[in-house]
């Protein structure tokens, strides 16, 4: 979207992604996330102003302006979950911004995002986490992209990783150790412990791989020996759900709710959990009780005698 923005705004919201960068460790598909969010934002405002809008001006954003915005997402079907994404990037832009200027950004900070009903992770079954992690084996007739596949997904639900945790290890973690020490959103830190199986499965990727995967190098390889991308392996996954007859929601990312929903249900503490995922905040881990909960009033529902 073209927007009209006087350079001294330009330069804020400049200012603004690199303290995020540098400061905050976001990952750079959040700061293009947030850029965009705050851009729209800035749009609205523009149009709605008639003018371009300087600092001066976007300081004094009152809170008509704030709700003609979210009612103008409304009105373009943006749901309540994005719009509540956007608004808390125009917060968080905010909230830097008077903290560094010293004045008072209230009226932005008390608006309320809409209500919206948080989405449940949706994990597979046991057997079909299995499953998904056999079935790749006859999605390629080279052997090591079988192997590869697979060690990359036995990750996923091994460790609890994020696709991208998975897909940024180096070679010089060969060979795996019983820790990783993983680098997550935000920068955060963590310690995984690996099973076994994890090790065993990657070890005969490396094993099998034709590329070097000298120290300082991507551990996982694409077909031409580049660093494997998230897409290769989400279409691995989604050949293998269609052929197993598994839910469109055997995702890269499922894997990981696999990991901790079957934790949780094998007595595994909240805590641990929550420090094995690298969530910040105990409520993000906590909807995983809400799964189970929901699994048991499913079964409760279709098995008690009086239901």
């Amino acid at each position: 979207m073209s927007v009209a923005l006087t350079p001294a705004t330009r330069d804020l919201l400049s200012r603004w992604i690199t303290h995020l960068r540098g400061v905050r460790g976001r990952s750079e598909a959040t700061l293009t996330a947030y850029a965009a969010d705050l851009t729209h934002f800035l749009a609205f405002q523009t149009s709605h102003a008639g003018e371009s809008l300087g600092p001066a001006a976007l300081r004094d954003l009152a809170t008509r302006d704030i709700r003609a915005w979210m009612a103008d997402q409304r009105a373009r079907d943006v749901g309540a979950r994005s719009l509540a994404r956007r608004l808390s990037a125009v917060k968080a832009f905010y909230r830097w911004w008077a903290e560094r200027d010293g004045f008072d950004a209230t009226v932005i900070l008390s608006m309320r995002a809409p209500k919206h009903t948080r989405r449940l992770p949706r994990p597979l079954t046991e057997s079909g986490a299995k499953q998904m992690i056999d079935g790749l084996a006859d999605q390629d007739a080279r052997d090591w992209v079988q192997a590869r596949d697979i060690a990359v997904v036995t990750l996923l639900y091994g460790c609890g990783l994020r696709i991208s945790e998975a897909l940024g290890l180096q070679a010089d973690t060969l060979p795996l150790p019983t820790v990783l020490r993983i680098l997550g959103k935000g920068g955060k830190e963590r310690e995984v412990p690996v099973l076994p199986a994890a090790r065993s499965a990657v070890e005969r990727y490396a094993q099998l791989c034709p590329h070097d995967l000298a120290p300082g190098t991507p551990l996982f390889r694409g077909i031409r020996g580049g660093a494997l991308g998230p897409r290769a392996v989400a279409k691995v996954m989604e050949q293998t759900r269609m052929q197993l007859g598994l839910s469109a929601s055997a995702t890269p990312h499922a894997m990981r709710h696999s990991f901790a929903t079957h934790l949780l249900d094998a007595g595994g503490d909240l805590r641990a959990i929550q420090e094995l995922l690298g969530h910040a905040s105990l409520s993000t881990t906590q909807a995983y009780t809400a799964v189970d909960t929901a699994r048991l009033l499913e079964v409760y529902t279709s098995a008690h005698p009086k239901a």
